[in-house]
């Protein structure tokens, strides 16, 4: 062999190089790694520098498939599911890589996109678990909600129309875990049906005696004021709880008989409930869906306002007054203020009465109508006198009928507009 044939073979070696690989004389293309050299293919078509150009595309497209994986996990709500998948498919491609570059880089991208999956995995299971806590919370609020109006409800087409849209809340809310999905709508089903059968009992019981509704009250009345200095706390609870239902199911007295016996039956109740919310403050949070519920009425029975036709608003109020009743206790850090709105419309229904009274009570209208004729006389006789003692020059005199005149035109003027209101 010509001594000049081995350094030809030798460059021929060292021109196809590269940091990342190598090809040796006989055409097999060697890619380098933290575990050492492997090989990646074999080149016989041409220059040692286009077997590893070749490879180094292969390699450039594996790392650009990396990088819009990465780009996707980075920018998109790709499921981790999925995300992993494609990184175990990208992991399993550089690992059997027909490729001629920093491999072992491309591997470390895979764990960084590992880990960045892993904790977008954590993440989603959180909220997953987050949605999954909301959701349940939505629902016993709706079951409690219907659960509520099941038992103490008396509106009953209000009554009918909330529990339809308490069912459509149900269905727009997520799932949770099946059992208690189960459990829950079950108990709303539940609350629904008793809901229906204490509608048909009340219509069909409608035509039943109100003397009989009179004397089932006054029982409960006694029971009502027979435990409310009780401590029993819960059971009693659950005994008023028990009566008041009983109450609904009585049906209603005469008037005025129903008011007494109400102010009693609910003026044992408070005395009792009043006792036990000093004892167990901490259970306000029990009666927060009395005040969204209270919030409604208000709501209702602002629209009232201003009064413009006095018999109207007192037939409305009555019927918003015995659903705030029966929509029961409040937070005690509440309590003033919804009282306080709900008096405020009362104060304007009863101002308006009273001013619907006077407006057309005969006798005021003739007791105003004889103050102004009155007051006219005497200012007319003032007058006279004013002008006589003018004409007599008697100042003191002038002074006084003045002074008198003034006082007397002021009381015409209130009697005036007194009488005025009764047009």
């Amino acid at each position: 062999m010509s001594p000049i044939g081995p350094a030809i073979q030798e460059a021929r070696v060292s021109s196809a190089t590269d940091p990342w690989g190598r090809v040796d004389e006989d055409g097999t293309v060697y890619v380098r790694t933290s575990d050492g050299e492997r090989v990646v293919g074999s080149w016989q078509a041409g220059a040692p520098e286009e077997a590893l150009a070749y490879f180094k595309r292969k390699y450039d497209a594996l790392a650009t498939e990396i990088g819009l994986l990465e780009q996707r996990v980075r920018t998109t709500d790709l499921q981790p599911a999925q995300a992993q998948h494609s990184i175990a498919r990208l992991r399993e491609a550089v690992g059997e890589a027909h490729a001629v570059g920093d491999l072992d880089a491309l591997a470390r991208r895979l764990d960084g996109l590992t880990e960045r999956v892993g904790r977008r995995r954590e993440e989603v299971k959180a909220q997953r678990e987050q949605h999954r806590h909301e959701a349940r919370e939505i629902k016993e609020r709706i079951v409690a909600e219907a659960e509520r109006i099941a038992v103490e409800e008396t509106h009953w087409k209000n009554g009918g129309e909330r529990l339809r849209q308490l069912v459509e809340e149900w269905k727009a809310a997520d799932r949770i875990d099946r059992p208690t999905e189960t459990a829950l709508w079950k108990r709303l089903s539940s609350a629904r049906n008793a809901f229906t059968k204490r509608r048909k009992v009340y219509f069909a019981t409608l035509d039943d005696q109100r003397e009989e509704a009179r004397r089932e009250k006054e029982r409960l009345v006694a029971e009502a004021e027979a435990m409310q200095e009780s401590t029993d706390w819960g059971e009693t609870a659950a005994a008023y709880r028990d009566l008041m239902r009983r109450w609904k199911l009585a049906g209603r007295a005469a008037r005025d008989a129903e008011e007494d016996l109400w102010a009693r039956f609910k003026g044992a109740q408070d005395t009792f409930f009043q006792a036990r919310s000093a004892a167990f403050a901490e259970r306000d949070a029990e009666f927060r869906g009395n005040a969204e519920e209270k919030e409604k009425i208000l709501v209702e029975a602002e629209r009232l306002l201003p009064i413009r036709d006095v018999r109207q608003a007192r037939q409305a109020l009555r019927a918003i007054q015995e659903r705030w009743e029966a929509a029961g206790m409040v937070p005690r850090d509440q309590r003033d203020r919804l009282e306080g709105r709900l008096r405020k419309v009362e104060e304007a229904v009863r101002t308006a009465e009273e001013s619907e009274w006077r407006r057309t009570n005969p006798e005021a209208r003739a007791r105003a109508e004889a103050t102004v004729n009155q007051l006219r006389s005497s200012i007319e006789q003032l007058e006279k006198r004013l002008d006589k003692a003018r004409t007599a020059g008697r100042d003191k005199d002038v002074k006084d009928a003045e002074e008198a005149l003034g006082a007397r035109r002021a009381w015409l003027e209130e009697a005036e507009r007194t009488l005025a209101e009764f047009s």
